[in-house]
């Protein structure tokens, strides 16, 4: 008697992990391609190369055929120029960052998309699955918000990462009261431990947007307070502590602006409502879209890298962009 396997046995094998396929998606097929084009900051004038405090680095137009790659929402970057994202329909995607020897953006590479799991272990679904930021915590969990049924939950290292099964985040109960479509769009985790949390649509007492910061057994709430018509959409931390906010507006005449503020580390938590320092503007006729997520990075010679990504919402008149910056310091 051999050691093989029968041609029966054989196809019900096949048969069992054809069902776990399809049960998880494309988390068995991760690989996807993309192709890139390169944009410019100003398409009226590509001498230009700073807007505001931003020197630019250069951007892409992402584009791919895999039907699932879209809306992308929240960015991460690693120093070794990973970078991760995840989209409006319950999927992470991730790319190795390719500059040139100037330090210039020029492609993506090794890209790869994947279903995000909900505490069960299945592929999230319907209105659990509108993802809007992430962050990666110091000990490689990933933090994941998501709109629609407003939660935060964490994806830890220990069980696949963004790939595994995640446990619920203590997430502010005053975000219930928020629109659908209007959570938690922006956090990001700050020096001392605490997790900054920023609604997009919700307000306070005097306008302010809602924020909070989530602490271990603690919820602090403060107010951010932007320019008018513009909500945050993602939030990054600089090196010293500042903490950077990247706000989007969209009118149906005016289409897309953004801006990048920042706000002095401390200024938050008690009750405060800060006002950031703005640092840079988009609106036409520089390349703008819906602008949802903000990424820092340190280059190899300690300058301040500053990534934006663009919501295509899956629509065929908006573009996933990533354009890259340098913070100049003076």
């Amino acid at each position: 008697m051999n050691g093989g396997r029968s041609p029966a046995r054989a196809l019900v094998a096949l048969v069992i992990v054809g069902a776990l396929a399809v049960a998880c998606g494309d988390a068995f097929a991760a690989s996807i391609s993309l192709s890139t084009r390169p944009v410019a900051l100003d398409p009226t004038d590509r001498a230009v190369q700073h807007v505001g405090r931003l020197h630019y680095l250069g951007g892409l137009d992402l584009r791919s055929a895999e039907p699932a790659f879209g809306g992308l929402s929240g960015l991460s970057v690693t120093g070794g120029g990973r970078l991760t994202a995840v989209t409006d329909r319950g999927h992470w995607f991730s790319a190795r960052v390719v500059r040139d020897r100037t330090g210039r953006l020029t492609d993506l590479a090794d890209a790869a998309l994947g279903p995000l799991l909900d505490t069960k272990g299945h592929p999230v679904a319907g209105e659990w699955r509108d993802a809007e930021a992430l962050e990666r915590l110091p000990g490689g969990d990933w933090l994941v918000s998501f709109e629609g049924r407003h939660r935060v939950w964490r994806y830890a290292a220990e069980t696949g990462g963004l790939q595994g099964r995640p446990a619920p985040f203590p997430t502010p109960k005053g975000i219930a009261a928020a629109p659908p479509n209007g959570g938690l769009e922006a956090l990001t985790p700050l020096p001392d431990g605490r997790i900054l949390m920023l609604a997009e649509s919700l307000k306070r007492t005097g306008g302010s947007r809602a924020g909070w910061l989530v602490g271990d057994g603690t919820v602090d709430a403060f107010g951010y307070r932007t320019a008018r018509d513009f909500k945050p959409t993602d939030a990054a931390v600089l090196p010293n502590g500042d903490v950077l906010v990247l706000s989007r507006y969209f009118k149906l005449l005016g289409g897309f602006k953004a801006r990048l503020e920042r706000i002095s580390a401390g200024a938050n938590g008690g009750g405060a409502v800060p006002k950031g320092e703005l640092l840079a503007r988009f609106a036409p006729p520089l390349t703008v879209d819906n602008y949802e997520g903000v990424a820092v990075a340190r280059d190899a010679d300690g300058a301040t890298l500053v990534y934006i990504l663009s919501d295509d919402n899956f629509h065929f008149l908006q573009r996933t962009l990533l354009l890259l910056f340098r913070l100049d310091q003076s």
